[in-house]
């Protein structure tokens, strides 16, 4: 028996080739049905809000290419990539800690050759907050000390999770409803000693109030850790996480796969708190960055 004849393929989008003659060419040889689905709905990624501040997200135009690039940082740490052919992103989130001034990424091409793309980062001023808390989680005992770098490791590695696919989507839906009772960056000062700025939005809401899935993403890590009390990880693809920490109940397992508005956990006060509320971060490239960048 003869084999099918199948019509050969268009060629891949170039930096010629527009989203509307691509589908036409593969319209005419009737294999729209064989295209990316982002080719052919005509969508892009939903991305998050650009803010090119310590803390914030910058979103870097790659250009067009039948793969998606490479891109790292300066520190060799993956960066993010979102798009199709016809154009890709870089999304990169600037640590809290970076001063301002010009920095740059390192664009490894697929057919191997590398460019450096650089952005400016913009200053920006972050509110302090003074709190009163327990003693003990301030100025830390030895086993205490032993046991919070125990955890400093195993977090460490949590946070250099990178898996694949992307997430079609960067933006989040909030997790649990309530007041925002703390904002990202605010520099917070503990019995009256300055620690690292706030790196996560903390949102006030009863204890045992559910908290949801804001994102379609892997639970990755669960434990109960010193400052962050109970706490869960969430792997949505290519390093972006988020993590809920001061939790009353974990309700999900390490390899559990979520849907988006599927609740894992409730609010609590456990670990270094003033009250009840969820802590909730979220995370490009090993750095924490804005939530409320990303939120719909």
């Amino acid at each position: 028996m003869d084999s099918p004849a199948f019509p050969p393929l268009p060629p891949s989008p170039s930096p010629q080739t527009s989203r509307r003659t691509w589908l036409a060419m593969t319209g005419a040889l009737g294999l729209t049905s064989l295209a990316h689905p982002a080719w052919a709905q005509g969508s892009a990624t939903v991305l998050p809000r650009a803010s090119a501040v310590p803390g914030g997200v910058v979103l870097l135009e790659l250009g067009p290419g039948a793969q998606a690039p490479q891109v790292h940082t300066r520190d060799a740490v993956p960066v993010l990539v979102v798009g199709d052919p016809f154009g890709w992103t870089a999304v990169l989130g600037i640590a809290l800690a970076a001063q301002p001034g010009s920095d740059s990424v390192i664009v490894r091409e697929t057919q191997g050759s590398t460019r450096s793309i650089a952005f400016d980062i913009r200053d920006k001023h972050y509110a302090e907050q003074r709190l009163k808390v327990a003693p003990k989680t301030v100025d830390l005992s030895p086993d205490d000390e032993a046991r919070y770098n125990r955890e400093r490791t195993h977090q460490q590695q949590v946070m250099a999770t990178v898996s694949a696919p992307v997430p079609p989507s960067l933006r989040l839906g909030v997790p649990v409803p309530g007041r925002r009772s703390s904002s990202f960056g605010l520099r917070r000062v503990f019995n009256g000693q300055s620690r690292n700025p706030h790196s996560g939005m903390d949102i006030a809401a009863p204890t045992g109030t559910p908290i949801k899935a804001p994102l379609a993403g892997k639970v990755i890590d669960t434990g109960d850790y010193f400052f962050n009390g109970n706490t869960v990880w969430l792997d949505h693809g290519g390093g972006f996480l988020t993590m809920y920490c001061h939790l009353s109940a974990i309700d999900c397992r390490v390899g559990d796969t979520l849907a988006p508005g599927r609740a894992f956990a409730k609010v609590g006060a456990t670990g270094r708190v003033t009250g009840p509320h969820l802590h909730w971060g979220v995370m490009l490239n090993r750095t924490m960055v804005d939530p409320a960048l990303f939120i719909a």
